[in-house]
């Protein structure tokens, strides 16, 4: 018994890219175009009829942006994956398509393989955020002294990425839970990330932390 194929919805208002996109995951097994819209209206309403597992959406649309699509669809649902295509594919277009709460963010000049591939991402992890140049886009981000980790907001980091709660890391650290809940908060801005996993992955791919690294009690 073979495993249901992961459901596509395309969104694009020019035919021929989404022609162009359909054909590449028709010829994966694994996938299957339920339905294509050219807007964010039709994108809206498709999704609400067809509930595919994957919305791949252009950036720039008549009525909106991939990003409307993208805040409005991830407030309905948290296991829907959301993946943003586009010709500018600048840092901050990145990082307001990790913000809205994207699953993944592709440039319209990448292979029509790697489209498939974050797609693919997108249906098994919808909440992390992947992206060929977010870790040079994080790079740059932190170069500014302006967005570099102070001394404490790094001793959170570790805590996170040790699997510590709010409460936990307060009491190691010796503040309050309010003064911690600010310092994820801050993190999280600096490195562009809307939860933990998304914070500590990115934290990872800039050489914040490195894979193995823990703190020692």
């Amino acid at each position: 018994m073979t495993d249901d194929p992961t459901t596509i919805l395309l969104v694009d208002d020019h035919e021929l890219i989404r022609a162009g996109l359909a054909a590449a995951f028709t010829r994966d097994p694994g996938m299957r175009v339920l339905g294509q819209a050219e807007n964010v209206a039709g994108a809206v309403a498709a999704y609400d009829g067809l509930q595919p597992d994957v919305v791949v959406t252009d950036l720039h649309l008549p009525d909106g942006t991939g990003l409307d699509i993208v805040r409005r669809l991830r407030a309905q649902s948290e296991t829907v994956g959301l993946v943003i295509l586009t010709m500018h594919s600048g840092d901050d277009q990145i990082f307001a398509a990790m913000e809205a709460g994207a699953s993944g963010f592709v440039g319209k000049d990448a292979p029509a393989a790697e489209v498939v591939r974050t797609a693919a991402h997108a249906a098994r992890s919808p909440r992390t955020f992947i992206c060929a140049g977010l870790a040079q886009a994080m790079v740059r981000r932190m170069s500014g002294e302006s967005t570099r980790l102070s001394e404490r907001e790094h001793e959170i980091l570790l805590h996170l990425a040790d699997g510590l709660g709010t409460q936990q890391i307060a009491q190691r650290l010796h503040i309050s839970e309010s003064t911690t809940k600010s310092h994820i908060a801050r993190i999280y801005q600096k490195l562009g990330a809307t939860n933990r996993a998304q914070a500590v992955v990115t934290a990872m791919r800039v050489g914040l932390l490195s894979s193995v690294q823990r703190r020692a009690d």
